[in-house]
């Protein structure tokens, strides 16, 4: 059975506050159980932080025009901006946390400056983020850590890809790319999962999963039947919060619902055969039909084909056997509407 692995991404979620962001990461952490099959489920496998460097990040214009919107946390953009970061210390104190409750824990970098982390600590994995797929001197930089680097192709198309991969490779190559379209929330009509298929066909040699940016659980349920590896999805303690990422993430239920039918979707593919499964047996001599008589039949009389018929259960002479019936002599009196068994047959 493979395994997904599932990334909680917190993002800006936290609204800026260290605690907001710890009990994400206890939400993310929780135990899903399957009622139907009483199944203890795995849960989530990683947060993810977003890490940014003010001095790096937009030009002073913008940092200095106002931001007159609900869910503004100060009065220019840059003081917006300002009050949804955490420290790297922060950073750290919610890394800790993570790590007690077994997760993994995800950063994304949006510039070199934010490499100043890793003098705290190490995370499993780094994330380049769609809009910085491009940035080659950030690549470079995150690369030259020899971390697993994981790149997002919201905004990318096939060139774009293949730079940012030249330029990782000549450090490493461990190395997923998730399938991902940066339209918040993304329309059905752009979703176009079946480049999932293509990046496996095309990029194989890397891990290869879908982060999601749909309203709800179906999309990414669907990514992993069509083979992603990871799946990447926002979440929240509360979609009502103030904040422009809350209404698109998902809330407590809803993470249940989507850890549940990703960990099902693991089970359900199951293996490249057709075969009848055990678990049906009971089932098919149930509900499966067999060679029956249409009228009675007496010890001695031969049996033709237009003396048969087919009734349930299914533990007696399927259709395609009626050879092994037709020409027999009856052996013991087989009333109307009964199934023929060996034990009647001369």
């Amino acid at each position: 059975m493979n395994h997904t692995y599932i990334i909680g991404e917190i993002g800006q979620n936290h609204n800026g506050s260290v605690d907001l962001a710890k009990l994400i990461v206890d939400l993310v952490s929780r135990p899903v159980h399957e009622d139907a099959f009483n199944l203890d489920l795995r849960p989530m496998d990683a947060v993810k932080m977003t890490k940014r460097d003010l001095n790096e990040e937009l030009t002073d214009s913008q940092m200095n025009r106002p931001y007159d919107s609900p869910n503004s946390f100060g009065r220019t953009y840059g003081e917006h901006r300002a009050k949804l970061e955490l420290t790297d210390e922060e950073h750290f104190e919610v890394y800790r946390h993570a790590k007690s409750l077994g997760l993994d824990f995800v950063e994304t970098l949006c510039s070199p400056g934010c490499l100043s982390l890793l003098k705290l600590f190490t995370p499993d994995r780094l994330k380049v983020a769609s809009r910085d797929l491009t940035n080659l001197p950030l690549l470079e930089a995150m690369a030259e850590t020899r971390i697993p680097i994981i790149l997002s192709t919201g905004m990318a198309g096939q060139k774009e890809l293949d730079d940012a991969l030249e330029v990782i490779t000549r450090y490493h190559d461990q190395i997923a790319i998730l399938h991902c379209v940066s339209q918040y929330p993304t329309a059905p009509d752009n979703l176009n999962l079946l480049t999932i298929t293509y990046l496996k066909r095309h990029y194989g040699q890397y891990t290869i999963g879908f982060s999601d940016h749909t309203i709800g659980i179906a999309a990414p349920v669907a990514a992993v039947a069509l083979g992603a590896e990871i799946v990447e999805k926002h979440i929240t303690i509360d979609r009502r919060m103030k904040g422009t990422d809350q209404q698109g993430s998902l809330g407590p239920d809803g993470v249940n619902r989507m850890i549940r039918d990703i960990r099902l979707t693991e089970r359900w593919m199951g293996r490249e055969e057709l075969y009848i499964e055990p678990a049906v047996a009971a089932a098919r001599v149930k509900l499966e039909r067999s060679v029956a008589t249409r009228h009675d039949l007496q010890p001695g009389d031969v049996i033709r084909e237009e003396d048969l018929h087919l009734l349930s259960p299914g533990d007696g002479y399927k259709w395609a056997d009626r050879g092994q019936v037709i020409g027999r002599q009856v052996k013991n009196f087989v009333p109307r509407n009964e199934l023929i068994y060996p034990k009647d047959l001369l």
